[in-house]
């Protein structure tokens, strides 16, 4: 038992190693970048986790959480060397429509082109923050008056069928003759990509919420607003969360396009640039941010919905 403890905890380590064994001595196909960022990278990742290591030999918690993320970090690690062999070492995958993470990562060591990645980020999270904010708030509470009042039940969902399909995208021509600015455009299309999952998913759950509950505050003198604050909503919780996890997925695709069609800054601004002038390096190296920059986001919306949720641990396993 402890031997196989001891080969996963160096699991990681192996795999740098042998990431770096890969780009330093399997000849090479096509030109090597020069930027050392991408060895220094797998020297850093192989350091920080020898002192996890460290710190985990002093933590039970620590020792049990680095036997569940060990094999992920080995995996990321051979994914990268069979990445490289695929596209530097063997030229299976051509150039420059693949690069190698050599290439791929020497954007980051390159202080103009992490001024325009930070740029089109920090652009990227306001457009995304005021269109996914506008659009679920608006939903949520479009969603609780759908679920609440049968009138509105009735009119309202009609409405939700026929225009709820239609692609948010679809909408970009409108919102380019409605709004005078790109930005403004955007924002529209964003809070429409996330308006439609927030008012079906919100309605759903307060449409669900049991009859004997309501009964009971009924019985003890609560008024129709405190039914609908102190009953019904934190009762559809658990769907309105998952309205939410919908509509930031959906805001995240709008997003890009938004992007690349009209709005000129941004990391889907700065794909479209680098395509253009066929440096598919950078391409790969803003796909990389998208991915830490969405799967951060969704990983902060995890830790609300657990935080407001602790209260179903028990009962909802995610």
């Amino acid at each position: 038992m402890r031997v196989k403890t001891a080969i996963t905890a160096a699991a990681p380590l192996l795999a740098a190693g042998g990431a770096f064994a890969v780009h330093r001595y399997w000849p090479d196909k096509t030109p090597l970048s020069a930027s050392p960022v991408f060895p220094r990278l797998l020297g850093a990742v192989a350091a920080a986790w020898l002192a996890y290591l460290a710190a985990a030999w002093y933590s039970a918690r620590l020792r049990q959480r680095a036997g569940e993320i060990a094999p992920l970090w080995a995996a990321a690690l051979v994914s990268v060397s069979v990445w490289q062999v695929l596209t530097g070492k063997t030229g299976a995958l051509p150039m420059p429509f693949f690069p190698g993470p050599d290439r791929v990562f020497s954007v980051f060591g390159a202080p103009s082109e992490i001024k325009m990645l930070v740029e089109g980020t920090l652009h990227s999270l306001r457009l995304l923050a005021v269109g996914f904010g506008c659009g679920s708030i608006a939903g949520f509470l479009l969603g609780v008056w759908i679920g609440w009042s049968k009138q509105a039940h009735y009119w309202g969902m009609p409405v939700l069928k026929f225009f709820g399909p239609v692609p948010a995208t679809a909408w970009i021509p409108l919102a380019l003759v409605l709004f005078p600015t790109t930005f403004g455009a955007s924002t529209f299309i964003i809070g429409l990509a996330s308006l439609f999952p927030m008012i079906v998913l919100t309605a759903s759950g307060i449409a669900s919420v049991r009859h004997s509950h309501l009964e009971v505050a009924r019985t003890l003198g609560a008024n129709q607003r405190q039914l609908i604050c102190h009953v019904a909503i934190p009762s559809a919780l658990p769907s309105i969360f998952v309205g939410l996890f919908m509509a930031l997925s959906a805001s995240f695709l709008t997003l890009i396009v938004a992007e690349m069609i009209g709005v000129k800054a941004g990391l889907g601004f700065y794909i479209t640039w680098a395509q253009n002038f066929a440096e598919y390096y950078k391409v790969f190296a803003a796909l990389l941010v998208m991915g830490v920059f969405f799967s951060g986001l969704m990983s902060a919306l995890f830790a609300v919905r657990t935080r407001v949720l602790r209260w179903q641990q028990g009962v909802i396993k995610w």
